[in-house]
């Protein structure tokens, strides 16, 4: 059994149900913030036009907009949850270290925070995978 497979397997084991529920919440807060960024595109033109990508900054907005949107919906329903957060981590590593941060590193800095919690939640998520409440668990325990 490599790495992956013993921390997918731990994390698989030791998943309290009350966990799900912070998944769900999650996925419900990736999905908003998809649906602001589409309600506002100038707003994340703006953001990721800053940036120092080298990138299109329309190819950004697009990903990001559809990775929240899409991985939002996957992580509330517990669907393929591991790569949905491998989708969302570039964003969030990018809103943490390159564009929240440059506003500052104060209490009055939501977004930062906000950031940084999406970010740890994340890598949670990661590592412990989808849980009980899952869709990924109910197609495994039922015939396809």
């Amino acid at each position: 059994m490599n790495v992956l497979q013993r921390v997918e397997h731990w994390g698989d084991t030791h998943h309290p149900a009350w966990i799900d529920a912070l998944r769900i919440m999650l996925g419900i807060i990736l999905f908003l913030k998809g649906v602001s960024f589409i309600g506002d595109t100038t707003y994340l033109s703006s953001l990721v036009g800053g940036s120092r990508f080298g990138l299109t900054p329309v190819m950004l907005v697009h990903y990001v907009a559809f990775a929240h949107l899409v991985g939002g919906v996957l992580i509330a329903f517990g669907m393929l949850t591991r790569l949905a957060v491998l989708a969302q981590l570039p964003i969030l590593l990018g809103a943490v270290f390159f564009i929240n941060i440059s506003k500052g590193f104060s209490a009055l800095n939501s977004e930062l925070w906000l950031s940084i919690v999406v970010l740890f939640l994340l890598i949670m998520f990661l590592v412990i995978g989808s849980g009980r409440f899952s869709m990924d668990d109910w197609m495994s325990r039922h015939d396809h």
